[in-house]
């Protein structure tokens, strides 16, 4: 984020003022310095994501060295062989996206007496090139990860397909929001 842009405060804290109440942003770190992170955290961004372990690795320490409040989210794909360094590191995994990688976690967190809050991934758009759970095959995922004792399902997250016309991704943000109602309503232990 260069200063010919405006400073990463300037730029930051119109956003945060028309966020409606209750919403949450998380600011994606993918590609950024600490520099950066923590001025975006000084202008009062409360949650970092991180797609990669291996970044969120070397940045955590520099910014936890620095005293700034900051949770920690995965937001990328989690592949199953970084999970015991993600639950760690990440305070938060919204990522999710099978049985197997919930039961990695779940292990993990068990072996170090923590439970992780986590998303569920919904590949919305049914593109190949995504992760996560299809549509249909939410629900049972859910049901199946609320057995897990130290693993906690809070919401469900999607990246719909990208379209010029962003009234075109509607519906996949819709059906997304339509099974996250249908959960909510559900009495699945652990969700």
């Amino acid at each position: 984020m260069s200063e010919g842009n405006g400073s990463v405060s300037d730029r930051v804290r119109p956003i945060l003022e028309a966020l409606p109440p209750g919403t949450m942003l998380v600011a994606a770190a993918k590609g950024r310095s600490p520099e950066e992170v923590a001025a975006a955290l000084r202008a009062g961004v409360a949650h970092v994501g991180h797609n990669y372990v291996q970044e969120a690795e070397r940045m955590i320490p520099l910014i936890e060295a620095l005293h700034l409040e900051v949770r920690w989210h995965m937001i990328g794909h989690l592949q199953r062989n970084k999970v015991k360094m993600a639950v760690q590191l990440f305070d938060a995994i919204d990522s999710l996206d099978s049985w197997r990688l919930a039961k990695r976690i779940d292990r993990r967190c068990a072996a170090i007496g923590r439970t992780m809050p986590v998303l569920v991934e919904v590949n919305s758009g049914r593109e190949e090139a995504k992760a996560g759970v299809l549509p249909e095959d939410v629900d049972a995922l859910v049901r199946e990860v609320g057995g897990f004792e130290h693993v906690r399902v809070q919401g469900l997250m999607t990246m719909g397909p990208f379209f010029d016309d962003p009234e075109k991704s509607r519906p996949y943000f819709r059906a997304t929001r339509e099974a996250f109602q249908r959960l909510a309503g559900a009495d699945f232990p652990n969700v």
